[in-house]
């Protein structure tokens, strides 16, 4: 049997990540999540290979009790801050995120963990200099104390790599949706109020560009960089392929919802909105044994399977 440790696996990504992690009799998944932003509901059926506690990764006693009992093989740290406006609006809190990347390392490395696995973001790139974004040539240009803060915890992971041997893989995230996200992330937004024919806000001009990976795609990816032993010591954007301005966005999304939403143009946000996001998705392609879901069919699987159920929590 595998001990893998998920923290922050009641949120979006990490809770369909333990799906398809239990899904392997031979895994046996704990969950650690505070709930700060994360919810039960989102986690999978209860099952033999699988148990959730209520604890603060940044509290060194709560996580040291779990992991000093559980032994982990390996264990995917997803736990963060999340959303645009909740970062901005909280970068103290933020920035304590940084005590989780201390404890969850330390402890690692006295257990024997093999394998660290991160879940870093877009956002350490800042605004681009270089398009696609590259792993290795694109500069990070952090400002906010989200990006800042996960930037830090690649350095975490490389020094221990260098004094303790550590191994590790980052996995840079950039805009993922699915039937569990939260409603504070653009898609979730502008399907709930194209399907309540409300107005469709938009801040700036709506140019601003993004590509949208959807969540099984990204999970998908990640358990093959699991399963295989692929880019340890190393990190891989995890993203879609292809650019959409958030203006078409909007106007998809009131095209397959059949809305009467008018799309509203507000000032632009001051800060935290950059212009462009496309990762080069050489490495990720080697994760992938099939094309990425597109985002048409993707918005349809989420209108098929409920999101809005978890996104009204």
């Amino acid at each position: 049997m595998t001990n893998i440790l998920i923290t922050g696996g009641a949120g979006f990504i990490g809770s369909t990540l333990t799906e398809f992690l239990i899904s392997n009799v031979n895994n046996f998944v704990v969950i650690v999540d505070d709930l700060s932003t994360g919810n039960v509901k989102k986690l999978p059926t209860p099952s033999n290979n699988l148990k959730f506690i209520k604890a603060d990764v940044n509290n060194r006693k709560e996580i040291s009790e779990i992991m000093m009992s559980w032994r982990f093989d390996y264990v995917f740290h997803y736990a963060a801050v999340v959303g645009v406006q909740n970062t901005l609006e909280n970068p103290i809190k933020v920035l304590n995120d940084v005590n989780g990347f201390k404890n969850i390392l330390e402890l690692s490395k006295n257990i024997g963990v093999k394998r660290v696995f991160f879940s870093s973001s877009s956002e350490i790139y800042g605004e681009p200099v270089e398009y696609p974004q590259n792993e290795l040539t694109t500069p990070l240009n952090s400002r906010l104390p989200y990006a800042i803060v996960k930037n830090i915890g690649e350095a975490y992971l490389r020094s221990y790599k260098q004094e303790f041997d550590l191994d590790f893989t980052i996995f840079r995230f950039f805009n993922t949706y699915g039937t569990k996200q939260s409603k504070n992330f653009v898609i979730s937004k502008f399907l709930i109020h194209a399907l309540k024919n409300e107005d469709i806000p938009i801040y700036g001009d709506g140019l601003q560009t993004r590509t949208f990976c959807y969540v099984d795609d990204n999970v998908k990816a990640t358990i093959n960089a699991f399963n295989k032993n692929l880019y340890v010591n190393d990190v891989v954007n995890i993203g879609g392929e292809n650019e959409i301005t958030i203006l078409d966005l909007a106007k998809t999304i009131i095209k397959i919802t059949g809305s009467s939403s008018k799309i509203m143009f507000m000032p632009p946000l001051k800060e935290g909105d950059m212009r462009g996001r496309h990762p080069d998705t050489t490495k990720m392609k080697a994760l992938t044994d099939a094309p990425l879901l597109p985002l048409k069919d993707g918005l349809k699987k989420i209108l098929e399977q409920g999101l809005f159920e978890l996104n009204n929590l």
